[in-house]
């Protein structure tokens, strides 16, 4: 078997750090060989021919084939699986209507070149931000392509979550378990550890133990430092999470490809769970059966982790209505 992946912005930092980890099979498996096409507009076709060539000079076994293009339609072209890295940053002075209206002129193009060139079962996961709402304009642009197929990367947050837990409770971070974001991808996400685990037990009684006073260390501590992680890691690097997020993305895409034996976090089209407005793309604790995503459903929520989800889908609804009025929805 071979699978199509397309990467746009692949000239990029997050683009770079995806492509050899994916040409070694670690997104999906030792037994699947890959062929890549790495999509970016003309600024970036020299970085990313450069890393073309880096990928020929690995001799990588499972990678068949690498296509530098500058053409969504040649980009897209039998594309199995697409992840959307390439966005417009906020810059400085910038509002967040400019920043929407730019990104639309992105991703709604590139939704309709997939509906037109991709493969019919195309799975698109969006990368750059405001990643649900660039997921939201790309879907409606890819008329004939089920909303479902588009997705938005929240992953990254939930494993900067379960590793702060992990790190807080001195505990492995793989027996850290059911941490899921719910909202948007933005300072108002909410890391829910209501129905966490750690090694089987509740987190919220190991936290008891060493925090003392969980509700006021999860609002002072815990979720704001899991919202600003990425600006922490700004100020301490000197430059933007890069590695981490690409690691989100390979263990978000290969969880959908592969399935999932617990829950995980992705930004997925919403039916109306838990009063989320219909069409919106949401994060929710979601698991992946034969290849498609499923919300959880029947959760209970408290009433602070009620309120903290209704403030970021608020968010998503602004979003969605500003760009509503732009004309690009």
């Amino acid at each position: 078997m071979t699978t199509t992946i397309t990467i746009t912005g692949a000239g990029g930092q997050i683009g770079y750090a995806l492509l050899f980890r994916i040409a070694a099979g670690d997104l999906l498996g030792p037994d699947e060989n890959v062929r890549l096409r790495l999509l970016e507009i003309p600024q970036g076709l020299g970085a990313a021919e450069g890393a073309a060539l880096e990928l020929q000079d690995g001799a990588f076994g499972l990678l068949e084939h690498v296509e530098v293009t500058d053409d969504a339609a040649v980009g897209f072209d039998g594309c199995d699986l697409a992840l959307l890295v390439g966005a417009r940053p906020r810059g400085p002075g910038m509002e967040r209507a400019d920043l929407l209206a730019a990104n639309a002129g992105i991703f709604g193009p590139q939704g309709a070149a997939i509906a037109a060139n991709a493969a019919p079962g195309v799975r698109v996961t969006v990368v750059g931000n405001p990643a649900n709402t660039n997921a939201l304009i790309a879907a409606a642009s890819a008329d004939g392509v089920p909303a479902e197929r588009f997705t938005a990367l929240t992953r990254l947050d939930e494993n900067r979550a379960r590793a702060q837990l992990a790190q807080t409770l001195g505990a492995p971070v793989h027996t850290v378990r059911r941490v899921p974001i719910w909202g948007n991808h933005s300072a108002t996400q909410f890391p829910d550890i209501s129905h966490a685990t750690v090694g089987g037990a509740p987190v919220a009684e190991a936290l008891a133990q060493i925090v003392g006073d969980v509700p006021t260390w999860l609002d002072e501590t815990f979720i704001p430092r899991v919202a600003k992680r990425g600006a922490e890691i700004i100020e301490v690097r000197g430059s933007s999470s890069v590695a981490s997020a690409a690691s989100a993305a390979i263990d978000h895409v290969r969880d959908w490809v592969q399935g999932t034996e617990d829950w995980t976090s992705a930004g997925v089209v919403s039916h109306g769970e838990y009063g989320v407005p219909e069409g919106l793309i949401s994060s929710f604790p979601v698991r992946s059966v034969d290849g498609a995503w499923q919300i959880v459903e029947g959760l209970e929520l408290s009433d602070r982790a009620r309120a903290r989800i209704d403030a970021s889908v608020a968010e998503l609804v602004e979003e969605r209505e500003a760009v509503r009025s732009l004309g690009m929805l």
